[in-house]
């Protein structure tokens, strides 16, 4: 029985997603790693400042992994970008779970990140071209879902070894190594499932991105219309961009409508990080304890908060194409601002060790996981959504690249400075994230157009015609002149027979 086109599209989009199942699962095992009796003890209680390093490292390496995967992806392709990523996290794992000091375990750190950066970035990239654009958001969306799938997973691992393993190294190197699993199983099939048909058009072999188009459109009738109609869109797009292409980054700040792109990319990874996020996941046992929580407790209540997580991931993932990017985004930072004030004055006024508050300790649980659900269901997802469906074909690889590279400098910056101004600041350190959160709803209330059900073709057009302050326009006066204006370039590239595949164009 043949699937259809949509679900065999969703299934690849599954697969592809695994990858982010190694980040979300480091993302939620390292916080029990650094809290393990055996952790201190084998490292003979490591600082502040070196458990810091624990964490950025792998968000320093995750950095250049972003970077470098932009060539890769565009030189190499989709697939094998993802392989190279699968083949330094499994080296860094290994470092990692075998770590006899502390450098072993640094060095473990940065190849894991090094592989997640391959990942994270290209990931999001090859799901967007792949999708209809229909379920476009459904698809992308599941780079959050699994990343949520692996903090699941690593939540329970994490305090089923933290309470059940208390006098063997085992109760951090089993849930580092456990963490290789994924990457094998991504690495050894990815070449299963079909290249994007987007980067085959691009370099030089249409006939095997119109197969494939079909292949993931139409059941393999390579003369179905829609198929033909989207082949024909993609082949004067990418005529039209090797006439204009960004053959340097550079090219990228110099053009208006890719710089907007760029700049907005960039805003919302840097605003993701900026939510609190990753201050909560890394230094959860530490933050729980602001309130007076047990660490064992604190495990127990992150791994509840991981299904939580997961929960409104899946919302995410069911609802995204219907409701749109431009309001939930907007929406998502407005209740995290709320949840991050209301826990922040929790603390400020039942402080551990001054008063004993059993409900101002469930109801700083309770906003933590509320947190959790709206960022889930809203951010987080869109963080991987919006970047990689905004770019052309010329610009998308490059872009999604700088992009996934800030987020992971601001991750790097909030692992690394979190537990030492927890320390010095206290619930201070929150007003942070209350002020962050506002503001990052007001920018995206002003300047993000919504890309809802457009196809990636179309984005161009749409930042090229947007206001900067899309917040007092209505969408429809911008859009209004789309199709005369597809028309009209797809006549002019016909005219001067323009066709894409020829060895002159190939990259």
């Amino acid at each position: 029985m043949k699937l259809s086109p949509k679900i065999y599209q969703f299934l690849v989009g599954v697969f592809a997603s695994m990858g982010s199942i190694l980040y979300g699962y480091d993302l939620g095992v390292i916080a029990e790693v650094i809290a393990s009796e055996t952790f201190t003890s084998f490292f003979n209680n490591p600082t502040s400042v070196q458990t810091g390093i624990v964490v950025s490292f792998f968000t320093g390496g995750a950095f250049c992994g972003a970077g470098l995967a932009g060539p890769c992806g565009d030189r190499l392709g989709r697939r094998w970008t993802i392989v190279i990523g699968c083949v330094a996290y499994l080296l860094g794992g290994a470092l990692q779970t075998g770590a006899m000091n502390m450098s072993y375990l640094w060095a473990g750190r940065w190849l894991a990140g090094l592989g997640v950066g391959f990942l994270v970035m290209i990931i999001p990239l090859y799901q967007a071209e792949i999708a209809h654009p229909s379920i476009r958001g459904t698809i992308t969306a599941l780079q959050q879902f699994m990343l949520g799938i692996g903090a699941f997973v690593a939540g329970w691992v994490s305090y089923g070894t933290f309470v059940g393993i208390k006098h063997s190294t085992a109760q951090w190197r089993v849930p580092l190594g456990i963490q290789m699993i994924p990457a094998v199983i991504l690495g050894t099939l990815i070449f299963f499932f079909p290249e994007s048909p987007r980067w085959l058009m691009d370099h030089g072999r249409p006939d095997e991105g119109l197969q494939t188009l079909a292949r993931l459109h139409s059941n393999g009738d390579v003369d179905d219309p829609w198929v033909r109609a989207e082949f024909d869109q993609i082949q004067d797009s990418l005529t039209f961009e090797h006439e204009n292409e960004a053959k340097s980054y550079i090219e990228l700040f110099t053009d208006k409508s890719c710089f907007r792109r760029l700049f907005i990319a960039c805003a919302l990874q840097a605003s993701i990080q900026m939510t609190g996020v990753s201050a909560i996941q890394y230094y959860s046992v530490k933050i729980y304890g602001q309130i007076g929580i047990s660490s064992s407790d604190t495990l127990k209540y992150q791994a509840i908060n991981n299904v939580i997580g997961l929960l409104g991931e899946a919302f995410c993932v069911l609802f995204i194409d219907r409701f749109g990017r431009r309001w939930p985004l907007i929406s998502g930072n407005l209740v995290n601002c709320l949840c991050f004030l209301v826990a922040c004055v929790l603390i400020a006024e039942f402080p551990p060790g001054a008063t004993t508050n059993t409900g101002a300790s469930w109801g700083f649980i309770i906003m933590t996981w509320l947190y959790n659900f709206s960022f889930s269901a809203t951010c987080g997802p869109l963080s991987w959504i919006i970047p990689a469906e905004i770019f052309d074909t010329k610009t998308r690889s490059k872009g999604v690249s700088i992009a996934t590279m800030v987020s992971f400098a601001f991750n790097t910056l909030i692992g690394q400075i979190t537990d030492t101004a927890m320390t010095n600041l206290g619930y201070k350190y929150y007003f942070l994230f209350i002020i962050c959160n506002f503001t990052n709803a007001l920018f995206f209330y002003l300047i993000l157009p919504e890309t809802k059900g457009l196809p990636l073709e179309e984005m161009n057009y749409l930042f090229t015609n947007a206001p900067i302050l899309v917040a007092f326009h209505d969408k429809a006066a911008y859009e209004a002149n789309y199709a005369e204006d597809l028309e009209r370039r797809a006549l002019e590239i016909r005219e001067k027979g323009g066709v894409v595949g020829d060895a002159e164009h190939v990259n």
